[in-house]
């Protein structure tokens, strides 16, 4: 294999390495596969990244960096903080890997990047300060954890067939339940049947906005969501 002439540079390793882990997941990520695909030798990589943990968390902050750049210029906070959410969860949806990364505690602490992207805009909301470190991870969380377990009803739907298939046996399932003890579950089947991940995981943000709204006059007097 012809070796590479010019300079490594880490963001071509963290560039490829999303490529591989799209295609093969984290389990098809190794520095062999990696230098092979950079015609380099491992030692090359070793350079820029120390282990294949680092090079998770720098794939990762890549796509997140990526998404948070679609954030509009312009448009009132909640439409940002809607922007910037679903940014994340299409991110998630098309990367399902970083469903893993985004999880850990780790992660989140040591890539700042969602915190300010959305933090900024509870600010703008006109959130009293006391109260931003809340509010902010509150959201987050609602944001990460959706996109995450989207990934994994993803993940889990080609082992029933499609996403389609999917949803249509769990909502059966719950149909089926005793009337009696599951009076309202096996209602909503329907409902479960048909709905679109995307419009689902919007209105859960228009919930928070509204929660926010709600509990601060200075934010409905400015007029929020």
């Amino acid at each position: 294999m012809p070796r590479r002439s010019e300079s490594l540079s880490r963001e071509q390793i963290v560039s490829t390495a999303v490529g591989i882990l799209d295609a093969a997941g984290a389990g098809g990520l190794t520095f062999r596969v990696l230098a092979e695909r950079l015609a380099t030798g491992p030692g090359a990589i070793y350079w820029h990244v120390a282990n294949k943990d680092e090079l998770l968390t720098a794939a990762t902050d890549a796509v997140v960096a990526r998404a948070l750049a679609e954030e509009p210029a312009s448009g009132s906070p909640e439409d940002r903080v809607r922007a910037v959410a679903l940014g994340l969860f299409d991110a998630v949806d098309q990367h399902p890997w970083m469903a893993a990364q985004l999880s850990t505690g780790t992660w989140q602490a040591t890539s700042p990047h969602v915190l300010e992207a959305v933090g900024r805009q509870v600010r703008a909301l006109g959130v009293p300060r006391a109260d931003w470190f809340v509010t902010t991870t509150v959201l987050i969380q609602y944001i990460l954890g959706a996109a995450v377990q989207n990934a994994a009803n993803a993940q889990a739907a080609p082992r029933v067939g499609s996403r389609g298939e999917f949803l249509d046996a769990v909502a059966t399932a719950w149909e089926e339940l005793d009337a009696e003890e599951w009076s309202f579950t096996r209602t909503i089947g329907d409902q479960m049947r048909h709905h679109d991940d995307r419009e689902q995981f919007l209105a859960g943000i228009d919930l928070a906005l509204r929660g926010i709204a709600a509990s601060r006059p200075q934010v409905r007097a400015a007029g929020g969501a």
